[in-house]
């Protein structure tokens, strides 16, 4: 976990979202809570991250997800050095889906 940004704010903000149950209440809440450019960032490097775990070049996401290469490269940088929490999802999504 990156001490950065752990706080009581980070914190709250955790345990709001962890009340979500249902993906409807995600859309509120997050819609509520961020601009829509913000919502489709972090949805493009979730699927950029997603594409990266699969194996897919950089070359097949800039044209799948009009992300650019210095977006790829910082998920890749996170898939490869940060907290696993992308590979958290993934594998939590893989089970559900199984």
């Amino acid at each position: 976990m990156n001490p950065k940004i752990r706080n009581s704010n980070t914190d709250a903000l955790f345990q709001a979202i962890l009340t979500l149950e249902t993906v409807d209440e995600c859309y509120k809440f997050f819609d509520d809570l961020c601009t829509v450019p913000e919502i489709k960032a972090m949805a493009q490097r979730y699927v950029v991250a997603k594409m990266l775990s699969e194996g897919e070049i950089y070359n097949d996401i800039v044209k799948d997800t009009g992300a650019s290469t210095a977006t790829i490269s910082r998920v890749n940088r996170s898939l490869n050095y940060g907290s696993d929490g992308y590979k958290l999802t993934f594998d939590r999504l893989k089970g559900e889906n199984e």
